[in-house]
């Protein structure tokens, strides 16, 4: 059996490599990723310059490709030129910093490069961890980051979907794990309405013309059963089950027509 493993965060990031520690006893591993940070890309896909694939020695000492683009387009190189079949499993992540709430489905490149796996009928985990300081979200692998209980989570996990496959009707799995874990079961949840509350910062530059950021504090109103809620409030690993399908309620558009 085979899985491939990709993320947003980059193939030097650490987490990567503690989804390959959590799975290479289950199956043989490929690692392919961006080359660089792509948090925030979503599901974006390159078309209009030319993508590089350059062979990197991971720490681990394993070898693993870094793609010169998106996480959409590192999973489409994955499975088109580097894979010579269609693997059992794909998982994005682990990540550093939690991906909730209805609104990061389309903006996370963890769930971009999910997404595209899962298109093609691939069993798909995107995996998330909390971190509790924002400097380490975009660590490059610098940081020595704890994963192993995320690692242990998400062997249990890989070794149902390489068992079963996922049920019917669902895509794939979003799953978070907290920064202090309550205990050793999944929580099967909902998607809240957001991850963040949009704050847009204006600066100004040397030259006196504006300049902007977009930031964010953490969203707050989702209540209990929600998958914000019970990450943050209740510290439980949470999993929500995704369709990609997205369209919606046809008859009630006909009758609306009317």
């Amino acid at each position: 059996m085979k899985a491939l493993l990709s993320n947003d965060d980059g193939i030097t990031a650490s987490g990567i490599l503690a989804s390959k520690k959590a799975v290479e006893n289950l199956c043989d591993t490929y690692v392919v990723a961006p080359e660089t940070q792509q948090s925030g890309i979503g599901h974006a896909l390159t078309l209009y310059e030319p993508l590089r694939v350059n062979e990197y020695t991971l720490r681990d000492g394993s070898i693993g490709y870094g793609v010169s683009g998106t996480p959409t387009d590192a999973v489409t190189i994955a499975l088109f030129e580097i894979m010579d079949e269609k693997p059992d499993l794909m998982i994005s992540g682990i990540n550093t910093g939690y991906n909730l709430g209805k609104a990061e489905l389309t903006t996370s490149g963890t769930l971009g490069a999910a997404i595209e796996a899962a298109s093609f009928g691939i069993p798909t985990i995107a995996i998330s961890q909390e971190v509790t300081r924002d400097d380490i979200k975009f660590e490059k692998g610098k940081i020595e980051i704890d994963f192993d209980f995320a690692s242990k989570m998400l062997n249990k996990l890989a070794k149902i979907v390489l068992k079963k496959g996922l049920p019917e009707g669902i895509d794939l799995l979003n799953v978070n794990i907290p920064a202090n874990p309550s205990d050793e079961e999944f929580e099967v949840v909902r998607l809240g309405d957001r991850m963040y509350s949009p704050i847009i910062q204006k600066r100004q530059d040397p030259r006196g013309k504006p300049y902007y950021w977009i930031n964010g504090e953490p969203y707050e109103l989702d209540g209990p059963g929600s998958d914000g809620y019970e990450l943050r409030r209740e510290q439980k690993t949470t999993i929500t089950p995704i369709k990609i399908d997205l369209t919606s309620d046809m008859s009630s558009l006909k009758e609306w027509l009317k």
